[in-house]
């Protein structure tokens, strides 16, 4: 039986954990953010590099068998509820932002990828990638707590 979370709700600790490595990670791309700014392209390159690949990691060990176990078998029929609503949302959006994250990673930090394809105005794509990362973030939170919060 997996061992109950901390955060005084009904879910595992490892839900819990996702959570606030997920929020943790945000707040990292905020840093890594200010770290371009601040023209420490290296560190930047760095830290931003490092929160994608992390969360493709808690992205294929927690969200994908949530979402293929509690979501997927009551779609389409019961997507105007918000507990799948919130769910379906921050699932498709969540996608978005991590495949554009891989790809602005393999664009500016790889030569993998034929220079015809690789983009070119970075300071647009990486912003982009990072307001629809905290859009997803906040999708994440209402996810849980929709799931989570027990309601009176």
């Amino acid at each position: 039986m997996p061992q109950a979370g901390f955060l005084g709700t009904a879910v595992t600790w490892s839900a819990d954990v996702t959570l606030l490595l997920e929020i943790g990670m945000g707040m990292g791309l905020l840093a890594g953010a200010s770290l371009a700014r601040a023209k420490c392209y290296r560190a930047h390159a760095v830290c931003q590099s490092m929160i994608v690949l992390l969360n493709v990691g808690l992205i294929a060990m927690t969200m994908i068998p949530s979402l293929r176990h509690q979501v997927i078998p009551k779609l389409p029929r019961k997507i105007a509820k918000p507990y799948y609503a919130f769910a379906t949302a921050h699932a498709t959006l969540g996608g978005i932002a991590e495949l554009g994250g891989l790809y602005i990673l393999l664009s500016a930090g790889t030569k993998w990828l034929p220079e015809k394809i690789r983009i070119t105005r970075y300071k647009f794509w990486m912003r982009g990638v990072l307001i629809l990362w905290w859009l997803v973030l906040l999708l994440g939170i209402a996810t849980y707590w929709h799931w989570n919060v027990p309601r009176s």
